[in-house]
């Protein structure tokens, strides 16, 4: 099992779930983060602090598209260590459906 981030984070981008893992597992896009299912040590301490929902254990049904997208963009995107301040309009895309068709960014983040 591991951790991944689902649509919700798409332009919602907390930054909670930096601040706790222990092994520096996720990578920075434009407008969202990922999770590196080789890195994750299925901790779980980031799950509950994504304001936004977003982080779920792999093991949910419905999840393995989300599993090739962490793959994919952690393998392309740059490392995060360090929590940044959200975007300013955060809270009015929390719970927005049909996020990953209407506003997914393959660019990369700034990272660290």
């Amino acid at each position: 099992m591991t951790y991944i981030v689902t649509d919700n984070c798409i332009k919602c981008k907390y930054m909670d779930c930096i601040e706790v893992c222990p092994v520096d597992c996720f990578y920075e896009g434009e407008n969202m983060l990922v999770i590196h299912p080789d890195e994750c040590i299925d901790c779980g301490v980031c799950e509950p602090e994504c304001p936004a929902d977003a982080i779920k254990p792999d093991t949910e049904p419905g999840l393995d598209k989300w599993l090739q997208i962490n793959t994919e963009y952690a393998s392309k995107w740059p490392n995060i260590t360090s929590k940044k301040e959200p975007p300013e309009d955060a809270k009015a895309f929390d719970g927005v459906d049909g996020k990953f068709e209407k506003y997914f960014s393959e660019n990369p983040g700034e990272g660290d």
